[in-house]
């Protein structure tokens, strides 16, 4: 059947739809939400930039296929459930992915709009469209079928465990998502900011799984709690272990050791999962002085310095490459600088000197330049001999990266692993029959997007795994 035509008269020469923020001023000091949203009024312009192609190729650039030309027609039509239900199909996440997914990477950068104009704002729409429909998942919470079917295992509840326990659900299986922590997320509730993701958007999202039948044990570390043999004995038939990366890089410099210096997985967590922003009414403390150094140039990096910028210190981003260098979102970057966080270019800490009683007091930097490039195809840095320097600072993150908990892989040694990665197959299945990986613990630190993607993927593999019928055994 033809594609029928949209209903609207495509405008995309009109100008993209500014997302309204919060004050600059007033969100240096608070961890409300930084983005507001798009207005009703908003929406039917920005859906109207939409040219309805006849072959999308930002559904082809999404790593979930979301129906992104079906969805913005219903936004264009002002159909707002409708567009969450087309997103439906592919996500139950779409508070989430349109507060944090990288648009700009994927469906954006595919926009065929973005040839003459700006491109379609695809991710702020995905978000109107989730925040317009958080009421009626409250109203469906009961109305859901419970599964019956054969029982797997998800290890970790993060992003790409949150996306493969949805899709499995929805084909009748038994879901358990197993959660180290005592909070369920992931790094989704101990990476990422309330400021860029509030916590009664993830929350809600997990409920609806909840409400679909997914059942979620926390406090459970799978390697210590229980191994995947015993989870096997249990009665699981398949295993997904999508643990993240929660192990962080050191900077492997002297002085790291002293009273006021964090790895980012460290500082972030205090802060994000362990709500260290309303201490003391929350029991955990972080400790954030006059001077913050935050080391690195990722989202972590980022959202590690603003964190720090709203305890009221004086913050620096230190990076040993460029600005176009720097790896975070273009967005975080601009935020971060509206917000009074300054950025040290070609620089790098060697040292860090305390005081008589432990206390970080100065970091020792040297200039870098650029050089050849790198394995990955950026350039290197290279020190410029001679060019030490001093600033002062009380509190220092390192935000340079994060490895895969090894946990797990050392009580599992049949798990076949690299530099700490496990190791699958095209099919997301590792080195043992019936147990699949997927996400950071695969990939190192990456993005939420290809999590979900990784755990898409693995869900539909043991799909077909676990409908294979086994042959009868036959008589002797």
């Amino acid at each position: 059947m033809a594609a029928q035509p949209p209903k609207y008269k495509p405008n995309p020469k009109a100008p993209r739809q500014a997302l309204p923020l919060l004050n600059a001023e007033v969100r240096s000091r608070t961890p409300e939400e930084v983005a507001l949203g798009f207005t009703p009024e908003q929406v039917s312009v920005e859906a109207q930039r939409c040219l309805q192609c006849a072959k999308p190729t930002c559904v082809d650039a999404c790593p979930l296929h979301i129906d992104i030309k079906r969805f913005i027609a219903r936004l264009a039509d002002n159909d707002w459930q409708g567009a969450h239900d087309v997103i439906s199909e592919q996500s139950p996440f779409p508070g989430v992915c349109g507060r944090v997914c990288q648009h700009e990477l994927f469906c954006e950068d595919s926009c065929i709009v973005a040839k003459k104009w700006d491109p379609v704002a695809i991710g702020s729409l995905e978000r109107f469209a989730a925040d317009h429909a958080r009421l009626r998942m409250k109203e469906l919470a009961g109305s859901y079928p419970q599964p019956t079917g054969k029982k797997v295992a998800l290890v970790g509840s993060g992003p790409a465990s949150l996306i493969a326990a949805y899709d499995l659900v929805r084909l009748n299986y038994q879901v358990t998502v197993f959660e180290a922590l005592h909070k369920l997320g992931g790094v989704l509730a101990y990476g990422i900011p309330n400021f860029r993701l509030p916590r009664e958007i993830l929350h809600e999202e997990i409920a609806r799984l909840q409400n679909m039948g997914v059942e979620f044990v926390v406090d459970f570390i799978v390697g210590k709690t229980a191994t995947l043999e015993e989870l096997f004995e249990e009665g699981y038939e398949a295993i997904f272990i999508g643990t993240g990366a929660g192990l962080p890089y050191m900077m492997g410099i002297p002085g790291e050791n002293l009273v006021g210096v964090y790895t980012a997985n460290e500082f972030l967590t205090r802060i994000n999962l362990m709500e260290a922003f309303k201490f003391p009414d929350s029991p955990t403390p972080v400790r954030v002085g006059k001077h913050s150094v935050i080391v690195g140039g990722g989202n972590s990096a980022m959202d590690a310095a603003r964190w720090a910028k709203r305890f009221g210190s004086e913050t620096t981003i230190l990076y040993r490459r460029g600005r176009a260098e720097l790896k975070a979102r273009l967005e975080e970057v601009e935020h971060a600088e509206e917000e009074g966080v300054h950025f040290e270019f070609l620089s790098a800490p060697v040292a860090l000197y305390g005081d008589e009683n432990g206390y970080v007091r100065e970091m020792e930097c040297i200039r870098m330049e650029l050089g050849e490039p790198d394995d990955s195809g950026r350039r290197s840095p290279v020190p410029v001999k001679g060019s030490e320097y001093r600033i002062p600072v009380d509190t220092v993150v390192a935000a340079i990266g994060q490895a895969p908990n090894p946990t797990l892989q050392k009580v599992t040694p049949q798990l076949i692993t690299k530099r700490g990665k496990i190791v699958i197959d095209d099919h997301g299945q590792t080195s043992m029959p019936l147990v699949y990986a997927g996400g950071d613990v695969v990939r190192g630190g990456s993005t939420v997007i290809l999590a979900m993607k990784d755990g898409r993927a693995a869900a539909k593999a043991m799909h077909e795994a676990l409908s294979v019928e086994k042959p009868e055994e036959v008589e002797a």
